[in-house]
């Protein structure tokens, strides 16, 4: 039996899970409820600066103040950058258009990736009963991949270099666990997604090939008939007997 459909019901659970993971991060910021208000990629000391306030938490859609753990999030913009001089009117930190379009594009990639992997978990079900879906899904999956590690490693390369400019600066900042962790959970999730379906199309074709070979020939293949080799040896026998007769006269 081809293990097809187990290594496509595991990786329709994987996109599932990297599909709710970038949801989470998403949303994180967007929505004032509970988990969601608690996700955030940067927290900083931002206390003194422009219009900031004491404590700044950045999302997707805004820098948050933080409030008993939580984020208050004056209003939403969707792709608001991480650029601390322009966020708070101030030229007393550090900024730049380094930081502003690594976010910006950050946000463009996770929904690019976010739609694929969508996508991929749709025809993850197709993989279930084929061996074309597996192959489908295995590309789908690996486009989402592919923006989903863009987004990973933009967040990353924002984020922690802004936490070192602040702690150079004097200032304490901390990266957010929760959305750090769910960005590459879903890379994680992704790149066995890709894999697991990309096997299960090969093993079913070797399976395919293999009982055409073997059990295949058992069931539904014809016996080589021994009648046809009779009735040519009867041909052929008498033949080769007037050939000798002919060589015995000469």
């Amino acid at each position: 039996m081809t293990p097809r459909p187990a290594l496509a019901f595991v990786s329709l659970v994987l996109i599932a899970g990297a599909v709710l993971l970038i949801f989470l991060t998403v949303l994180g910021g967007a929505i004032d409820k509970n988990p969601t208000n608690q996700f955030y990629f940067l927290e900083a000391n931002t206390n003194g600066l422009g219009t900031a306030a004491p404590l700044t938490r950045w999302t997707f859609w805004s820098s948050c103040s933080a409030m008993d753990g939580r984020n208050t999030c004056p209003g939403v913009k969707a792709a608001y950058p991480f650029d601390p001089r322009r966020n708070f009117g101030t030229d007393d930190i550090f900024g730049g258009t380094k930081y502003y379009l690594e976010t910006r594009f950050m946000f463009a990639f996770v929904l690019i990736g976010l739609f694929f992997a969508v996508c991929a978990l749709l025809l993850g079900i197709i993989a279930l009963v084929s061996r074309i879906g597996s192959f489908l899904g295995s590309a789908t999956c690996s486009v989402a991949l592919f923006f989903q590690t863009l987004t990973a490693v933009l967040m990353t390369a924002a984020y922690v270099q802004g936490r070192d400019a602040f702690r150079a600066d004097g200032r304490s900042a901390t990266l957010g666990r929760y959305n750090f962790g769910f960005m590459w959970g879903a890379v994680a999730c992704l790149f066995l997604a890709t894999l697991m379906l990309c096997v299960g199309g090969l093993t079913g074709k070797k399976d395919k090939s293999y009982s055409s070979r073997t059990g295949g020939r058992k069931f539904f293949g014809r016996k080589k008939s021994t009648k046809s080799n009779r009735d040519r040896g009867s041909f052929i026998d008498p033949e080769r007997q007037r050939r000798m007769e002919k060589e015995d006269d000469d």
